[in-house]
């Protein structure tokens, strides 16, 4: 099934930084920090590779904020929204506005690329899934296309990918997103990869 809960953090970037050598969890994150209202809010961005010898994939990109719908005005803290185009969530897959080619590369490699879109004291939009302690966003990636037998098969859905935006002042987002290279596209609708479905190159 997809996740009970599912939006996003609307704050100002106070400090990102990357996991230390002796500080990884099972996976490699670029960890940010956000402040609104209700506190400082974190972020678990994972730019690892997931079960694969080949890397991650991502993308970074430039959006208008209209393609968002009521997300760019939203007050500082954690928002659910309504899964759909409309509703102004994430779908890598559907979303017309993220449909660019994707990069392959090391953790360290996305690391520099997510690094290249973070601007201390922006405002900054992180999609994903809030945590259940605590205030903060983890699963910030693609969250469909895990295959069959795979942990994560239960967690996919559509709608409900995760994304960092950070917002300028001409009215678009500097965006960057990110997959693993063993979740499979194209899905159905409910995120599974479609049964002729291939890793995506």
């Amino acid at each position: 099934m997809a996740f009970a809960d599912y939006g996003v953090l609307a704050g100002v970037l106070t400090a990102h930084e990357r996991d230390r050598p002796d500080d990884q969890g099972h996976w490699y994150h670029v960890k940010l920090s956000l402040t609104a209202p209700a506190g400082t809010y974190r972020g678990a961005v994972d730019v690892d590779s997931h079960q694969s010898t080949t890397g991650v994939q991502w993308k970074t990109l430039t959006i208008p904020f209209d393609a968002l719908p009521g997300v760019a005005g939203l007050p500082g803290g954690f928002h659910r929204v309504l899964r759909s185009l409309s509703g102004g969530a994430v779908d890598l897959h559907r979303h017309p506005a993220f449909a660019h080619p994707w990069s392959t590369g090391s953790h360290l490699e996305a690391s520099v690329a997510l690094e290249s879109v973070l601007m201390i004291g922006a405002r900054t939009l992180v999609f994903g899934e809030p945590f259940d302690e605590g205030l903060g966003v983890h699963n910030i990636h693609q969250n469909q296309g895990d295959p069959r037998g795979s942990q994560w098969w239960s967690e996919n859905g559509t709608w409900q990918d995760g994304a960092v935006l950070t917002a300028h002042p001409d009215g678009t987002f500097q965006a960057f997103v990110s997959k693993f290279t063993s979740q499979i596209l194209p899905t159905d609708d409910a995120g599974h990869p479609l049964a002729a479905a291939f890793p995506s190159p």
